[in-house]
């Protein structure tokens, strides 16, 4: 599939039927080719145990696919229903403050229950029985939204005895667990495992290998909870294609290794609903409030894309006005269009969006949708048949692979926010501020994980890896690729020690750097960074002292040890021993890309350019209008050199 498919995720079941043959004849008439539907219906479907009501399911899937849409079925695990509960109320997920969570809304199941593993498995046999061999079903999806509601971390009785179970099976041995966690300190040794706690409601904090190891098993039974559901598919449904819907932002498991499970890697996009709550300037939330930041979707698109080998699918794509943010603005007319061929450009094989008609009843009234909840046409709905009507103008075409790519590594992140050092380390936004700095730099990126292959990117960069193996130092180092290497690399080995031969650890011989103390500064501190050309920059928050063999290529300019080094160059790599923001970073990932002998088109902050194929995207996400810089001619399919705000242009690469 390379031409963009449209869909829309349909909730029938809060509709009369009346409506439901008027609905798929509308949406085919919009250019709809996917519904997406029934993830939340396993209360419906099994009123109570052994007891199914599938006629009107199975009237709406015939509907939808003879009006020639292609269905994608859910399994309905994320709402377990009431009866279920009220059976197994230990199957209930339990918060870090110990409060079990209860029924009435969604995700109310803690992925540690071994009972609840088995109930996800025989409704979603039910389902795939039923509907694995249809010919309308097109595809699958598993649950929805993993984490969401911060439901990966459960505290219950089920988890402490699963991860009991998981560490004995890791360790082997008490003995070998007290070593590697280092249990001497403040006497905390164990001498069974069955004595063992989660690492929560603690005097102070828990120690970090023990933290680490939860996060570890919680990770590794989402993977589990998915793989089971997915085998049932292969099962009873071969030949379609299975999915599951990320949550953009979510970093509290593994992706990497749910992904590998999956044909096709989904997520859910919603710029405006996360933009309140990210770590933008109060300035920069005002400039993009109605847009979104312009790398917001870009970066998601192009880790689920990565994560899916090229397919990636927006499930739940942002029509307007959400209803779940601290405050829920409008996009501006001509934004769902842009994401939409956003999307597209980096990666998206299809798009569907969250949802057909806005609800009037329960938690998500206020929810926009296509239609608004008495049939009329929305504004998503103006721009959806704008874009059906332009695809056509395109050649297929794939998104190729990047000459940059990004290190994601989701154990490093845990570790980080488990041992921070300092209360405002940014984590995971190092990684979105590297992406968002390389793309307002023309460049198009991949992300790659510690598992993956390394070879034949022209520059890698390692924004906040702060545990690498030796194993992942030595695919850097055949790859032969530039590295930038931000600081905290290597710090910490897989068992949250300290490398023997201090940070960075494995990447030690490819910097030429060994970090001799860190510290954590204040914004009262008014440090900065000089380069070689003598251009200073502020700086604070993390700083490191380094002995280096490297050539240095910038200090710091501080009343504690003034001139030590702040940026290090060996023959392959550049490491930084502080984390730049803003101008500096800029800078930097200037400076690199020159390095590794790569182009740079500057962009600003409101213009966006990315490739796929043969074809050249631009996007303007600002309140006036741009030119695109470059003098050269273009045969555009659509827009033009000059994109209005709001605007997108498409064009033949030359």
């Amino acid at each position: 599939m390379s031409r963009l498919e449209l869909g829309v995720c349909y909730y029938p079941e809060q509709w009369d039927r009346s409506l439901w043959r008027e609905d798929a004849q509308r949406m085919v008439e919009m250019g709809l080719d996917w519904v997406r539907i029934a993830e939340f219906t396993w209360g419906l479907i099994e009123p109570e145990r052994g007891v199914f009501h599938w006629d009107w399911l199975d009237e709406v899937i015939d509907i939808l696919g003879e009006a020639g849409l292609r269905v994608m079925m859910s399994t309905p695990t994320a709402a377990p229903p009431k009866w279920l509960i009220d059976e197994h109320p230990e199957i209930l997920p339990v918060g870090p403050d110990r409060r079990v969570r209860g029924f009435g809304s969604r995700r109310h199941y803690c992925f540690s229950s071994d009972v609840y593993l088995a109930e996800a498995r025989r409704i979603a046999t039910e389902y795939a029985r039923r509907y694995g061999q249809n010919p309308y079903v097109h595809a699958w999806q598993i649950d929805n939204e993993y984490n969401d509601h911060d439901t990966v971390l459960s505290y219950s009785d089920a988890a402490r005895v699963g991860f009991q179970r998981w560490l004995a099976d890791r360790y082997g041995s008490i003995a070998i667990l007290n070593e590697i966690w280092g249990t001497v300190f403040w006497g905390s040794a164990y001498s069974s495992f069955d004595q063992i706690e989660l690492p929560n409601g603690l005097v102070a904090s828990p120690n970090p290998t023990h933290a680490l190891d939860f996060a570890r098993y919680s990770s590794d039974r989402v993977r589990l909870f998915n793989r089971a559901q997915l085998d049932v598919l292969r099962q009873y449904a071969p030949d379609r294609d299975i999915t599951h819907n990320f949550m953009a932002g979510s970093f509290e498991f593994d992706h990497h290794a749910v992904a590998a499970d999956l044909d096709i890697v989904g997520f859910d996009s919603y710029p405006l609903g996360n933009l309140l709550g990210s770590t933008l300037s109060d300035d920069e939330k005002h400039r993009y409030l109605r847009t979104g930041a312009p790398d917001y979707q870009g970066f998601h698109c192009d880790l689920y894309r990565s994560l899916g080998k090229g397919r990636m699918w927006v499930l739940e794509q942002q029509p307007g006005p959400v209803d779940w943010a601290e405050k829920n603005p409008s996009p501006a007319d001509g934004m769902v269009r842009l994401w939409t061929w956003a999307a597209y450009a980096h990666g998206a094989q299809a798009v569907m969006f969250f949802r057909w008609r806005q609800a009037k009843f329960a938690q998500e009234q206020y929810h926009t949708a296509l239609l608004r909840s008495d049939g009329s046409p929305d504004q998503a709905a103006v721009e959806l048949a704008q874009v059906a009507a332009e695809r056509d103008l395109l050649p297929a075409v794939v998104r190729e692979r990047a000459q940059v790519a990004i290190i994601l590594d989701y154990e490093s992140i845990w570790a980080a926010d488990i041992l921070p050092n300092d209360d405002a380390f940014p984590n995971a936004q190092i990684i979105r501020e590297w992406y968002a700095g390389l793309c307002a730099l023309g460049v198009d990126l991949d992300f790659v994980g510690p598992q993956d292959e390394l070879n034949g990117y022209a520059l890698i960069v390692v924004p906040q890896s702060m545990i690498v193996p030796y194993d992942l130092a030595i695919k850097l180092r055949d790859s032969g690729a530039k590295l930038l290497i931000g600081a905290r690399a290597g710090s910490k080995t897989p068992d949250m020690h300290t490398p023997h031969n201090l940070a960075p650890g494995a990447l030690a011989e490819l910097t030429g750097v060994t970090v001799l103390r860190v510290e954590s500064l204040p914004e009262l501190a008014q440090e900065s960074v000089r380069l070689q050309d003598g251009t200073t920059y502020d700086f604070t928050g993390w700083r490191e002292i380094i002995d280096t063999s490297g050539t240095v290529t910038a200090e710091f300019c501080s009343a504690y040890r003034d001139g030590s080094p702040a940026i290090v160059r060996s023959d392959r790599a550049i490491y930084l021993a502080m984390i730049p923001r803003g101008q500096l970073l800029h800078a930097i990932l200037s400076d690199a890309l020159s390095w590794a002998g790569l182009p740079v088109t500057e962009c600003g902050p409101d213009l966006r350019i990315t490739s796929r194929g043969g074809l050249k995207f631009a996007f303007n996400f600002g309140a006036d209008g741009l030119s695109l810089p470059t003098d050269e001619p273009h045969a555009y399919l659509v827009g033009g050199t000059e994109i209005p705000p709001y605007g997108v242009s498409i064009w033949r690469d030359t």
